[in-house]
């Protein structure tokens, strides 16, 4: 069985390798591919990806949103995370049993002394109750891939802050993700496997998933990217995985309500969105006003549901026009932020 570690650390790179490879015919099932990104949100192939994420959050930390593939709930990866994947023959192996797949890794982590690390549930390994590692299959033809978390020293307060569901009033018929309570491996390891970073952790679980006493001889079965290899992911990227259509637009239709008391009066308004955009916006409350409120709304329509559009829309117009009394400020970041 043939490995690849992957050089980059943007998960839209990565999620295209893993595509390109699974389909490309450069290597033969079975094989596995390991990769470590930078902060970043997955969300699996049916989610609101809005419903799932603090967007604010995510953009004051800069953390990377994509959408994979395969289905199941969004899953938060930082530097401290490994993530491995095994391409199989779909033929050889039945959708939805994760346990067998993943497997080689429980074992791997077994003999680096998590002996209490286990498959539970659907699609998740677990210690003590706490989960630290979750998984995700897609079949495509004749190749079924599925790929996996493991939370060896991930910032784990980032993780709660960053799926944090928003406060607006989010309505949508996406699958929605089940929080767990997580942990990392690490503290569960022998303590010389304590003293690693990330990088060198992938190493030691790679000799001993491949049974070898060092990382030299598993090299020999480790495949590199060509030219041909890179090309073909980079236009993958953009295609998919860095496509604000495939990461937001492909969202399910979803409401949102935004109310708030001023002192001025109460607003109180409702979006309803498709394919990630504002397809029709009404404002209610009991604001006074000179300006006809449908100016507002109207100015709303058809923009992407993200700050920065609704930002750019409401430019344009003086809100103390439409909203006597109340601080333009908080009537722009009420009708704008996801909070």
């Amino acid at each position: 069985m043939q490995y690849v570690v992957m050089p980059s650390d943007d998960i839209r790179t990565n999620l295209a390798t893993e595509q390109y490879l699974m389909k490309s015919g450069k290597l033969e099932a079975p094989f596995m591919l390991f990769y470590i990104e930078r902060p970043c949100i997955i969300v699996g192939r049916n989610q609101n990806t809005l419903e799932e994420i603090d967007q604010k959050y995510c953009e004051e930390h800069q953390i990377t949103i994509t959408r994979r593939l395969s289905g199941g709930g969004a899953m938060y990866q930082d530097l401290g995370n490994l993530c491995f994947s095994f391409v199989v023959s779909a033929k050889d192996q039945k959708f939805g049993d994760f346990k067998t797949l993943v497997n080689p890794v429980v074992k791997a982590l077994h003999a680096m002394g998590a002996t209490g690390a286990k498959v539970t549930g659907r699609n998740d390994i677990v210690i003590e109750g706490k989960k630290f590692s979750g998984n995700a299959m897609y079949t495509k033809g004749d190749k079924t891939f599925s790929h996996g978390t493991l939370m060896f020293d991930v910032d784990t307060e980032a993780v709660t802050n960053a799926l944090k569901v928003p406060k607006d009033k989010i309505e949508s018929k996406g699958i929605k993700s089940v929080r767990s309570r997580v942990t990392n491996i690490k503290p569960y390891l022998a303590p010389k496997y304590q003293e690693l970073d990330t990088y060198a952790f992938r190493d030691e679980l790679i000799k001993h998933i491949w049974g070898v006493a060092s990382l030299k001889e598993a090299q020999a079965f480790e495949y590199h990217l060509d030219e041909a290899d890179r090309a073909a992911i980079k236009q993958l990227e953009q295609e998919l995985y860095k496509n604000w259509d495939w990461v937001y637009g492909r969202s399910p239709k979803f409401t949102v309500q935004k109310r708030k008391r001023f002192t001025g009066g109460t607003l109180d308004a409702r979006y309803f969105i498709e394919h990630g955009k504002i397809t029709f916006c009404k404002i209610y409350g009991d604001f006074f006003g000179k300006g006809d409120v449908s100016d507002v709304e109207q100015a709303l329509v058809g923009c992407k549901y993200t700050p920065k559009a609704l930002q750019a829309a409401l430019a344009t117009l003086d809100l103390e026009h439409y909203f006597a009394g109340i601080d333009q400020k908080q009537v722009r970041e009420l009708l704008t932020v996801q909070t």
